[in-house]
């Protein structure tokens, strides 16, 4: 793990190990799938904070958020949904523009496996259009699509649009020989950014400065849940978030208590 000084913003973050509340259930859509959802997350404050407080994930990257890194494809379809936005890009609108797939991706490694990603372009990915860029300042391919009308994760990559939020999913045996998928719904903390995770500058999911939304994660995101779990899970996540919400959290998010504690306000 890197060393930092006290005045770096992660001595401000809250620990990744702490107590959380679950619920799982059957999706209504497919007996053969199950929703297993981490309420402390879904119930936490988290917002984004790009251009309005974030820090960067790396040194001296405050201006770039987490696009320091490249975006890795999860997948051919995954590559088809870039290659369509990136046709609606001109150069008024995209600061690095090219033509041509191979132009904007690299190959890299993760998980000591071949991985195909964006192009990293002084210090940032070829998406992300700098201060000072007249067509605006941010990713090309998300101010793309609220230009159209259309909402971001039909534009971005998977991992892009996905984040905060992490979803694992397993075939799970059961004792009874029935077979179930069982989604895991939960928070992208350092630890899912891999090894070079604990490297991080800083990261805004442990950060109490990013605990400030007026919705909760799972209000704020829900066209990203319908997309990760369906729309009729969704429903009943929804209820049961809502009924947790009524209830009162056993084990809250510490950043958002932290957050709430400090008077801290979006």
């Amino acid at each position: 793990m890197s060393v930092h000084t006290p005045d770096e913003p992660r001595d401000r973050e809250t620990e990744l190990d702490f107590p959380r509340e679950w619920v799982e259930f059957s999706d209504p859509a497919d007996p053969e799938h199950v929703i297993r959802a981490d309420l402390t997350w879904l119930l936490s404050r988290w917002t984004c904070l790009f251009g309005r407080g974030c820090h960067g994930i790396v040194v001296d990257g405050q201006k770039d958020g987490c696009c320091s890194y490249g975006a890795y494809f999860t997948d051919t379809a995954d590559q088809k949904r870039v290659r369509q936005a990136v046709r609606r890009l001109t150069p008024e609108t995209w600061q690095y523009y090219t033509r041509g797939f191979a132009n904007y991706t690299e190959q890299d490694e993760l998980n000591g496996e071949p991985a195909l990603r964006t192009l990293v372009i002084d210090g940032a990915c070829v998406f992300h259009n700098r201060e000072g860029f007249p067509g605006g300042y941010g990713c090309a391919l998300h101010a793309q699509a609220l230009r159209d009308g259309v909402h971001p994760m039909r534009y971005k990559p998977d991992v892009c649009w996905q984040l905060p939020i992490r979803r694992e999913q397993d075939w799970v045996d059961r004792p009874d020989g029935t077979r179930v998928l069982v989604s895991t719904i939960t928070e992208f903390d350092r630890r899912s950014w891999g090894e070079g995770g604990h490297d991080l500058r800083w990261w805004c999911t442990s950060s109490p400065e990013a605990h400030i939304g007026e919705e909760f994660l799972y209000q704020k995101y829900k066209p990203e849940l319908i997309e990760l779990i369906g729309e009729q899970a969704y429903a009943v996540l929804a209820k049961l978030c809502d009924a947790r919400a009524q209830q009162g959290l056993v084990a809250p998010h510490p950043a958002t208590a932290v957050a709430q504690k400090q008077g801290r306000k979006a």
